[in-house]
């Protein structure tokens, strides 16, 4: 179970979706969370990776220079 509160103007525009579909406010706040949580899993998981590369003291080099020592 989950509750929250939603600022006025999107609790109405919710609300103004839920009237014109059919659909309950629910099922919107629903499919937006399950649209949304990938992205935000891989917007976290990348700040854990960089925060990780960061606090290794790992050198690195430019792109240019990698693909110049690999041949590409």
């Amino acid at each position: 179970m989950l509750s929250l509160r939603l600022p006025e103007e999107t609790e109405a525009r919710l609300d103004r979706l839920a009237r014109r579909t059919g659909r309950t406010k629910s099922f919107y706040a629903r499919a937006a969370i399950e649209e949304y949580l990938d992205d935000l899993e891989e917007t976290f998981w990348a700040q854990e990776v960089v925060a990780a590369w960061e606090a290794s003291d790992k050198k690195t080099i430019p792109a240019e220079q990698l693909y110049a020592e690999l041949g590409l």
